[in-house]
């Protein structure tokens, strides 16, 4: 049995969250959210805050022991780009493109409990 869980438009570069998730990757929910919680990026909070949501949605809806999850599958897909505009010289502009992600993680039960 597995749960997910995506958060959706968090406005950080897919790029930035995905040095983030491939520290987490096959680890248990317990040593994923030790990992995450002393590593520096910004990308981490919402890789937390996803990781909670999906064990609590497994232990709530499924009845999985939270103890025995690991993040089976996690992976940053990227989300709509705001574009803006910045001011350069000689009346020219660039354009600046603020990116956005969807951060997907899937939790499974261990087997041999």
């Amino acid at each position: 049995m597995e749960s997910k869980a995506i958060a959706k438009y968090i406005r950080i570069s897919p790029r930035k969250v995905r040095q983030v998730v491939d520290l987490i990757r096959g680890k248990d929910v317990s040593d994923a959210l030790a990992i995450l919680k002393h590593t520096p990026n910004r990308g981490a909070d919402a890789v937390i805050k996803a990781i909670n949501s999906a064990s609590a949605n497994a232990e709530h809806n499924y009845e999985m022991d939270k103890d025995n999850l690991y993040v089976a599958t996690v992976y940053v897909d990227q989300g709509p780009t705001l574009k803006r505009f910045k001011p350069r010289a000689y009346g020219r502009a660039d354009l600046m493109r603020k990116r956005s992600s969807h951060i997907t993680v899937v939790v499974k039960e261990k087997k041999g409990g």
